[in-house]
């Protein structure tokens, strides 16, 4: 379906704050074409529709018959993503899913099954995993630049207040949104395992501290992986007064790597025995820090979506690579019940 045009069309369900963009990438790619958005409230759907130049869509189920459509964006609260994306697929869409892909282990795997038996691709919004500076961590990573990896830690330092909360009812619940580990830090828990997965273990804590919410405004895990490193998560949505840092470090026998930023943008630290003539160049290639922690991969990420559809390729972030994250994640609010570490793989039905 759609390999033959030479502009894949885009439906994009949700105009909510990460919408937008959704939507400004899309137009910027020559490939893609922005047909239709969606969104329950009247006046979003009709303000995007005009904004992009699009059409407004009330009820998703209209969007999804449209034929010139070839890939659905979905980027509504949480707890609908695997709904919508089941129905997407089951339309013949492809499938863009907003983090988290999912609430439940078991919804993810359905919506990975629905993609499989309905012959559509199927890619989880990580965007960050395209930043620069991820990418020549990566590339480093891929080398054995760093030898025996040792450990590593994913910080996300925000603030959340309580009028971000109090903005939209789903927000800071179980079922539509989770807390901030399943909010803000799952992208920088997705880097961290892509870095130094698969994972043997997780044990973690979760508070709710300062923030009027059902789930957690703070949390602190370990994660043991296979290969015998340690990594360290600490996720807050109450730092005081401001977003302070979205930071990942990787460490190994021979290599130290420290990405920081507002949104792991930016190269502070690159350590290994034969780096010192790459040094100038990797700093002097930065990014700046972006205008919101959204970061810049969101046209990347949409290119290469266009690209599996096309050459009947697998996105880089697959439903399969999307589910590990929020394994870890429901692995930590597992620990928080039980009192006790997690092996993996996790109960599906957790």
């Amino acid at each position: 379906m759609g390999k033959k045009k030479a502009k894949l069309g885009f439906g994009v369900i949700g105009c909510g704050r990460i919408a937008p963009k959704h939507t400004e990438s899309i137009m910027a790619i020559p490939e893609a074409e922005l047909i239709a958005v969606c969104d329950l409230v009247p006046e979003k759907a009709e303000d995007f529709a005009h904004r992009y130049k699009a059409e407004a869509y009330l009820d998703y189920q209209e969007l999804l018959k449209r034929e010139d459509i070839d890939i659905v964006t979905i980027a509504t609260p949480s707890g609908n993503h695997a709904e919508l994306g089941i129905a997407a697929a089951q339309a013949g869409k492809h499938v863009m899913v907003e983090k988290p892909m999912a609430m439940t282990l078991n919804e993810a795997d359905l919506l990975i099954k629905t993609c499989k038996e309905c012959g559509v691709k199927l890619g989880v919004i990580h965007q960050n995993r395209f930043n620069k500076s991820i990418k020549v961590l990566r590339a480093a990573l891929e080398a054995g630049r760093f030898g025996k990896l040792t450990h590593g830690q994913a910080t996300v330092r925000w603030n959340r207040n309580q009028e971000y909360y109090a903005q939209a009812p789903w927000r800071g619940t179980k079922l539509q949104d989770g807390g901030v580990l399943m909010n803000q830090s799952i992208h920088n828990i997705d880097l961290l395992q892509w870095m130094l997965g698969p994972v043997d273990s997780v044990y973690g804590y979760t508070a709710t501290a300062l923030r009027k919410i059902e789930m957690e405004d703070v949390a602190g895990a370990v994660i043991r992986f296979k290969n015998g490193a340690i990594g360290l998560i600490e996720a807050a949505a109450t730092i005081y007064p401001k977003n302070i840092e979205e930071t990942l470090n990787i460490f190994g026998e021979t290599g130290s790597v420290i990405i920081g930023g507002i949104a792991v943008n930016r190269v502070e630290v690159w350590e290994f025995p034969d780096s010192e003539a790459e040094k100038g160049q990797i700093f002097a290639s930065q990014e700046s820090d972006p205008p919101t922690i959204y970061g810049f991969g969101h046209r990347e990420i949409i290119e290469d979506m266009i690209k599996a559809v096309k050459t009947d390729g697998t996105p880089a972030v697959s439903g399969e690579e999307g589910r590990k994250a929020l394994e870890i994640i429901l692995a930590i609010y597992k620990c928080q019940e039980t009192g006790l570490p997690v092996k993996f793989p996790l109960n599906e039905n957790f």
